[in-house]
């Protein structure tokens, strides 16, 4: 059945304990982690696809999985230019004959690491309008906490990159825990809220479809970052 999503189950009742000194330690450190061999292939196709349209404002839908975000976010900011990116070739590429009406064209899926695309686009000088990490893995169990992105020590780059940056997820405490992180690397207290998609406006992924469709309660955290933050991680 489609409305059969589980709730996120964590020991956890609040944010991890070791949050904030992984972050910091991840903030003071540099990370040196070697690019993925396919990396530099996949950025300058996208940057190539991005300055042919004309370097639009950007968006970064990161881990755009079936790309139906991309879709979405490109004809929500038919001025902007929408880099959807997914590690997964099979989703990117997977049939999109849920799509109604006319494909915008402001927009390229590309498969990359997401951890090198961010690191690239820091190292290029690009900063993205807007950046959208909708309904991540949450890596629930206490001892996960390193493999949520929020401490993980590409981090520091991703609020480095500035815009407005937007997460979504339909466990509270993840939400909690990414607001918290963004401001002891900015400075800058971002918005939590709870979310619920307006009537006139479908939802953006099909987890949120499903979350909504299986009476989750849907949480974001929203924020403006200014373009220019201290030093994040250099690349090797």
């Amino acid at each position: 059945m489609f409305a059969n999503s589980r709730t996120v189950v964590s020991a956890q009742t609040g944010p991890h304990d070791k949050l904030a000194a992984l972050v910091e330690r991840h903030r003071d450190a540099t990370f040196r982690k070697p690019l993925a061999a396919y990396s530099a292939a996949a950025f300058d196709a996208a940057i190539a696809a991005w300055r042919n349209a004309g370097s639009a404002p950007l968006i970064v839908d990161a881990g755009c999985g079936v790309g139906e975000s991309t879709l979405r976010l490109a004809t929500q900011f038919p001025d902007h230019f929408v880099i959807g990116i997914d590690q997964s070739e099979s989703r990117i590429v997977r049939g999109k004959d849920w799509w109604e009406g006319v494909w915008p064209e402001n927009f390229v899926w590309v498969r990359a690491d997401l951890v090198d695309f961010w690191r690239q686009l820091h190292a290029a000088g690009i900063r993205p309008a807007r950046h959208y990490l909708l309904y991540p893995n949450p890596w629930p169990k206490i001892g996960q906490l390193a493999r949520r992105w929020h401490a993980h020590a590409v981090f520091p780059t991703v609020v480095a990159l500035g815009g407005v940056l937007e997460c979504r997820s339909n466990w509270e405490t993840y939400i909690d825990e990414f607001a918290l992180a963004v401001e002891w690397l900015s400075g800058v207290r971002p918005q939590v809220e709870a979310w619920v998609p307006r009537d006139d406006i479908a939802p953006m992924t099909p987890f949120e479809r499903k979350y909504l469709a299986s009476g989750h309660g849907l949480y974001r955290c929203v924020v403006t970052l200014p373009p220019v933050l201290p030093r994040p991680p250099s690349l090797p």
